[in-house]
C-alpha cells in the first residue's frame, strides 16, 4: 500500500507563479464582487459602513438602509450584554419573533444568565436560572444540557478558567446576536444569511477536494488571501 509521502509525490505540482496565471485569467466583474460586500453590510446590520460603500461603489443596498437600525441596536445590546433591552426592542419590533422561536427566547436567556455569572451576580445567577431556565430545561433535553454547561462555570471561583470559559468570550455574545439577527431578518422576509460566509466554505471545500489530486500553492490565511510557497517536488 502507498505511504502518504508516496502519494503526494504523484500528485502533479503547480508552481506559485503558474497559479497566480491562473488566477489572474479568471475574469471577475468588480460589480458582482461590490455586491458581495453590500450584501454582508446589510444583513449583518453595518448601516453606516453600507451608506458610505454605497457612495463609494455607487452600489445601490437591496432594502432602505433605515430599517437596518433597529437591528442595530437590538444586536449592539446583545454584543453589549444588555439582554433584557435587547428582548425589549424585539418585542417592540416584532413580538411574534420569540413567540414563536423557543430555542431563540431560551439562547436569550441563557446568554442573560451567563451575564449575571461574569458580573459576579451568583445568587441572581442562581434564582434566575432556577425560575426562568429550569422549567424549560425540563421540557427540553436540549435546553437542559446547554443550562447544565452554562451553570458547570459556576464550579471554579475564576469562572474564565472552567472548561467551559468560553461562554464568556466575546464570541458567545456574537453567536448569540447573529442568531437574533437572523430570526428578525427572516420574519422580514429578507436573507439571513449573507453570501461571503458561504464563499468561504465552499473555497474551503474546493482546496480540499484539490489536495487529494495536486500540490499547490493553497489560501491557509483568509484574512490576508496569500498563497502559501509550494515546495519543489522531491525526486528519489
Amino acid at each position: 500500500m502507498a505511504s502518504s509521502s508516496e502519494k503526494s509525490l504523484a500528485k502533479k505540482t503547480i508552481s506559485k507563479d503558474e497559479w497566480e496565471a491562473r488566477i489572474m485569467e479568471v475574469r471577475i466583474s468588480k460589480t458582482d464582487l461590490n455586491k458581495l460586500i453590500m450584501n454582508y453590510l446589510v444583513i449583518e446590520g453595518y448601516k453606516d459602513a453600507a451608506e458610505k460603500f454605497s457612495l463609494e461603489s455607487g452600489i445601490s443596498p437591496t432594502i432602505d438602509l433605515s430599517s437596518i437600525e433597529n437591528r442595530m441596536k437590538i444586536r449592539n445590546a446583545v454584543q453589549c450584554g444588555n439582554i433584557d433591552e435587547a428582548i425589549e426592542r424585539v418585542n417592540d419590533l416584532d413580538p411574534e419573533i420569540l413567540e414563536v422561536n423557543r430555542k431563540l427566547y431560551f439562547h436569550l436567556q441563557q446568554q442573560k444568565l451567563i451575564e449575571f455569572i461574569r458580573n459576579g451576580q451568583i445568587n441572581e445567577a442562581i434564582e434566575f436560572a432556577q425560575e426562568e431556565l429550569a422549567p424549560r430545561g425540563e421540557e427540553n433535553p436540549e435546553f437542559l444540557e446547554e443550562l447544565e454547561r452554562t451553570m458547570a462555570l459556576l464550579a471554579f471561583e475564576d469562572h474564565s478558567a472552567s472548561p467551559v470559559g468560553d461562554l464568556l468570550d466575546n464570541t458567545q455574545r456574537q453567536k448569540t446576536a447573529s442568531e437574533l439577527n437572523a430570526a428578525i431578518l427572516t420574519s422580514q422576509c429578507q436573507e439571513k444569511d449573507p453570501k461571503l460566509p458561504m464563499l468561504l466554505k465552499m473555497l474551503t471545500w474546493a482546496q480540499e477536494q484539490l489536495d487529494e489530486k495536486v500540490v499547490y500553492p493553497k489560501i491557509t490565511n483568509f484574512l490576508t488571501g496569500e498563497l502559501d510557497d509550494v515546495a519543489a517536488p522531491i525526486h528519489l
